[in-house]
Formats: C-alpha cells, sequence, structure tokens
C-alpha cells in the first residue's frame, strides 16, 4: 500500500430513518481510499451517526498519524489474515469509525490484486442473496409508511421488516395491519424491536400478534442484548417463530450468543473479517446467518460466502449515488457483479457534488438524491407494465 484519500460527506437524508430508540436525518460519513502500486484503489466508508464528522484536514490528520503507519509499504492480506492480542489500553477502536472502513477497504483492494469479486475471495459459490425490504420507519407517518413498503413491493419484494417497541401495543400491532394491508396477507414479515422490551412484554406482545394472524419470519432484538438467559427462554416459548439476535454484540458477544444458543438467527454486519468469524462458527453449528444493514450493501459478499446466510437487509437508505455502480437488487436479491473487489468505486460526482471537506451549516445541506437501486427498479417495473400493457392491447 502506497497512499491514501479520504472524502467527507455530508448531506439530508430522503427521510427520517430509525428505530424506537433512535431516529436520523443526515448522513455523516466519508470514504476511505486505499491505493497500492499499480494503481488499484481499496474502498470503504466509516460513518457517525448523531454529530457531524470533523473537518476534512482532522479526519486527515489523525489517518495519517495513528493508522497509516501500520498500513504504509504493507500488503493487505497480512494484515487481513493477522490475529493478534491486544491488551490493556490497545483494546480500542480507531478514531472516527477509521477501524472499519480501513477493514472494508482492505478486502477490496485484496480481492482486486486476485482479480475476483470479493465474494468468490471470501470462498462464495454464489452470487446472489434474498434480500428484505427494511424501512427503518418507526418514525414515518402512518402514510408516509404504507407509501414506502408499497413503493417496495411494487419493486419486486416479498419480504419486508418492519421497526416496532412503542410504549402502546396498540400503536404496533396497528402497523402490522398496515403492512398487511399494504403488501398483502402473503407476504412475508419480519419485525424489529431493537431491545424495546422485557423478556415478559416480548412474549405478551407476540403472543398478541399471533392472536391477529401474524405468523413472523422472526423477531429481532425483542430485549437486551445480554441477557442471554431472557432470550434462549424466548426461543423455547415462541416455537412458531425465530428469534434473531447479535447486532449489537461484539466479536466475543456473538461468539457467546453462538455458543450459549440464545438465539435461533445471529445477525451479523460491519467489519467483514469479523462477519466471516463468526459467521464460520455458525456454519458449525448449523445456525442461521442474517446479514444486517451495510453501509453501500457491502455485506452482500460475506452474505454470499456464508453457506448459513439466508438473508440480507436492504434498507433504501439514499447514499449509493456515492458510487458508480451500486450493487444490483433485482427480484427480491441483491447481486455482486463481476468487477473484482466490492465492485464498485467512488464516482465522480460524489467528489464534485456531494464533498463537503468542512461541516455544513444547516441551510447549505442538500437532500441526497432517491437510492439509486430504488430509481432503477422503479424504471424496470413501470417498463415491464408498458409491455404487458402492449401485449394485452395486441391480444
Amino acid at each position: 500500500m502506497t497512499d491514501f484519500a479520504i472524502t467527507r460527506f455530508e448531506f439530508k437524508r430522503d427521510r427520517v430513518i430509525g428505530d424506537s430508540q433512535v431516529g436520523f436525518d443526515r448522513f455523516h460519513g466519508f470514504a476511505l481510499e486505499i491505493k497500492d502500486g499499480a494503481g488499484r484503489v481499496g474502498l470503504g466508508f466509516g460513518h457517525a451517526l448523531w454529530d457531524a464528522m470533523p473537518a476534512l484536514a482532522q479526519l486527515e490528520s489523525t489517518f495519517a498519524d495513528n493508522v497509516w503507519p501500520m498500513l504504509d509499504g504493507q500488503a493487505p492480506q497480512t494484515l487481513l489474515h493477522r490475529v493478534s492480542r491486544p491488551r490493556g489500553g490497545n483494546q480500542r477502536d480507531a478514531t472516527y469509525d477509521f477501524g472499519e472502513a480501513m477493514q472494508i477497504a482492505l478486502w477490496d483492494l485484496a480481492a482486486q490484486q486476485a482479480g475476483l469479486p470479493l465474494a468468490d475471495y471470501l470462498g462464495g459459490q454464489r452470487r446472489a442473496v434474498r434480500a428484505y425490504a427494511s424501512g427503518l420507519e418507526f418514525h414515518l407517518s402512518d402514510t408516509d409508511f404504507c407509501a414506502f413498503f408499497q413503493d417496495a413491493a411494487d419493486v419486486g419484494f416479498t419480504t419486508f421488516k418492519i421497526k416496532l417497541g412503542h410504549a402502546d401495543p396498540q400503536w404496533d400491532l396497528h402497523r402490522l395491519e398496515l403492512l398487511r394491508k399494504t403488501v398483502g396477507a402473503d407476504a412475508g414479515i419480519m419485525i424489529d424491536a431493537n431491545e424495546a422490551w422485557s423478556p415478559k412484554q416480548a412474549l405478551m406482545r407476540l403472543d398478541m400478534f399471533r392472536r391477529a394472524g401474524f405468523d413472523l419470519i422472526w423477531v429481532e432484538d425483542p430485549i437486551l442484548r445480554s441477557d442471554f438467559a431472557g432470550l434462549r427462554a424466548l426461543c423455547s416459548a415462541e416455537p412458531w417463530t425465530q428469534i434473531n439476535s447479535g447486532e449489537y454484540l461484539d466479536v466475543a458477544g456473538r461468539a457467546d450468543l453462538l455458543m450459549s444458543r440464545s438465539c435461533d438467527i445471529i445477525n451479523l454486519h460491519g467489519r467483514i473479517s469479523e462477519v466471516m468469524r463468526i459467521g464460520w462458527l455458525a456454519s458449525e453449528i448449523g445456525l442461521p446467518v442474517a446479514l444486517g444493514n451495510t453501509t453501500l450493501e457491502t455485506g452482500v459478499h460475506a452474505a454470499c460466502a456464508l453457506p448459513e446466510a439466508a438473508w440480507m437487509e436492504f434498507a433504501f437508505q439514499n447514499y449509493d449515488h456515492l458510487v458508480d455502480t451500486p450493487v444490483e437488487m433485482r427480484d427480491g436479491f441483491a447481486h455482486v457483479s463481476d468487477r473484482p473487489g466490492l465492485g464498485f468505486a467512488l464516482s465522480d460526482d460524489a467528489r464534485r457534488l456531494w464533498s463537503a471537506p468542512d461541516p455544513l451549516h444547516e441551510t447549505a445541506l442538500k437532500t441526497g438524491p432517491v437510492c439509486a437501486p430504488l430509481a432503477a427498479l422503479r424504471t424496470q417495473a413501470a417498463a415491464e407494465k408498458t409491455s404487458s400493457n402492449l401485449e394485452e392491447m395486441t391480444q
């Protein structure tokens, strides 16, 4: 590795995204590009949820001083496969989400050097994984909620996840009923409470949903991440659905979750090395894996490489204009391209139109465009409808 570059971004999302605990209407992030001597560029992204990233000059200075020295002149593979045992104060993450951005960029670069799509480089034998439509829609009005999931259904999704966990159980039930009216009674449904309930509350709500006729594929993070006993109890008490957990845990916590058999599905996302390590362990005990949200859907590569990964989350987030060729979403599946590495690069428009070297005032913030996969899928659906109408007219 010979050089790096950072591009800072700040813009408004096209909707408020969030759950029963948090909500956001901005994208604060950066792109990290790591270059090798042959001109290849590995790409990774970091982001912050609440506050804007510091100015670009600060990001570059911090990365140059604290991260780049261990990368400079190294081959990415030597770092990706290295096992270390940090102690004491060394057990800390890199500042400003550099850790995740760096790891994804290194995997991208290593796969490019091997001339393989990252999914293949990770050992995958498929190029697509089933995706479900996730709204992150807790803060939307009922009208916007219905419009969002109608769009998702219209472009080919048949399985949907919604955010529950309201203080009023009837609010949760109302949202489920709205979803069913919008996407149809045959649609697959998952719910995500983001730890809103106690074990007893979770039992009461799940029983209420079942009595109302909702057969759920899974219930995600119904209770606190650390309550393994409670999670095990839910797995036993509700055999008609599956308990999905693990999103909020680190590697050690996810390993403990697996080995204690405290979930039916483990949720993985983020750093590719950690996802693969836990995914391999899950495959050893035959436990299903679900890939949660990953920036720019980079998780599709790990999902295609893990034998137990049956699902990947897709939340229609409007940041994919930052790359030249976003991950393709087609017929309810996320598809890996034939390009080496992640399959995309930072777009020229991202550098020219959307970069923000310094924090922006509220009045200067632009709203990002509708997510590219959704726009493409809408175009495809419209074309298919037109073709169908023409066929009917000629018959």
